[in-house]
């Protein structure tokens, strides 16, 4: 994946962290529920299905349906990822049980966690971070 620095606006991220900033927290404030996406997903296929599962289903339209809308009014960026279909699995798959293992994902620890001040946010989200940073140099240096 490459990101298009031709075009990238520091007002953009700020505009685009401002809005999951807000989202998040009046998710919270109304709700009393962390916007983790691992949790929410989790709880719809993991929990009974009942009626408070509605602000779950809710959230997941509300991210599928937002490129969509935006498409609307400006053009996507182009995404072009170089990667394998089988490293894109093996890589969602390492994701999935990391969150599971971490007990959150990055958005509920890094976005929501370290806002509440959560000690094990912050090592969760400087774990997933220095992983990260870990994988991209490997990659880089030959390993791929």
């Amino acid at each position: 994946m490459t990101i298009d620095w031709m075009h990238f606006s520091p007002w953009s991220a700020l505009a685009g962290g401002a809005l999951i900033g807000l989202a998040a927290g009046g998710l919270f404030l109304l709700n009393g529920r962390i916007a983790g996406i691992s949790g929410i997903l989790g709880g719809l296929f993991f929990n009974k299905p009942e009626r408070a599962n509605i602000w779950r289903w809710a959230f997941v339209a509300g991210l599928l349906l937002a490129p969509v809308l935006w498409r609307g009014v400006a053009a996507l960026p182009a995404i072009q990822i170089s990667a394998s279909s089988l490293l894109l699995v093996i890589a969602g798959l390492l994701v999935g049980f990391g969150t599971r293992l971490g007990s959150g994902c990055t958005s509920g620890h890094g976005v929501c966690g370290l806002s509440r001040l959560s000690a094990r946010s912050l090592v969760a989200t400087l774990t997933f971070m220095a992983v990260g940073f870990v994988t991209v140099w490997l990659l880089q240096h030959g390993l791929h």
